[in-house]
């Protein structure tokens, strides 16, 4: 990814990534230039505004490594133990060079063992975001039935439970009872 070609992020992602860069190890830390190029990159959206083919946390995408066999994988905030091989955390220089990025766009980063990593971004196959516009927008576009407002507006009815398990009941004669009704009258 060049310098002039921004990444995409939503406000919450670019907190998070400005707290992961304020909180780097230092330039010796493999995250520090990859974290430095995404803020300084970054156009700044709300997650309302988040075009739907761009990786954000949450996002199951479909990415490969220097053309190498795709691969399926959730972008996660942090390590994840379980289920193996179905997140891939932003604490990693992969995750972290997916995040923000458009479908077909690629990030360019150091390799482990010296020389140049391509990760390319294939497919964003579902995003939080596209899925909460998505609902709310059929939420408001939906006719209500008639009887739905009315529904909306009545009183629940309550059931007073005295409790979990019931006791065993001894035969009182009224005039024993006290006064005060207690808690449960309430």
């Amino acid at each position: 990814m060049s310098m002039h070609q921004p990444c995409v992020l939503t406000t919450k992602d670019f907190s998070i990534i400005e707290t992961m860069r304020e909180r780097c190890l230092g330039q010796d830390d493999p995250l520090a230039p990859i974290l430095k190029q995404k803020i300084e990159t970054a156009r700044v959206v709300f997650r309302e505004d988040v075009p739907e083919n761009v990786a954000t946390l949450s996002s199951r995408v479909t990415f490969t490594i220097n053309d190498g066999p795709p691969g399926t994988r959730v972008i996660s905030h942090q390590h994840m133990t379980t289920p193996v091989g179905m997140f891939l955390s932003i604490a990693t220089r992969r995750g972290l060079a997916l995040l923000g990025l458009a479908e077909g766009m690629q990030f360019q980063l150091a390799g482990m063992h010296g020389g140049i990593e391509t990760v390319r971004l294939i497919a964003v196959n579902y995003q939080p975001e596209a899925t909460a516009r998505a609902r709310d927008l059929a939420a408001h576009a939906a006719p209500r039935p008639a009887n739905a407002v009315a529904a909306e507006h009545r009183i629940p009815a309550l059931t007073l439970v005295r409790s979990a398990s019931p006791a065993p009941r001894s035969h009182t004669p009224a005039a024993d009872l006290p006064d005060d009704p207690g808690p449960s009258a309430a």
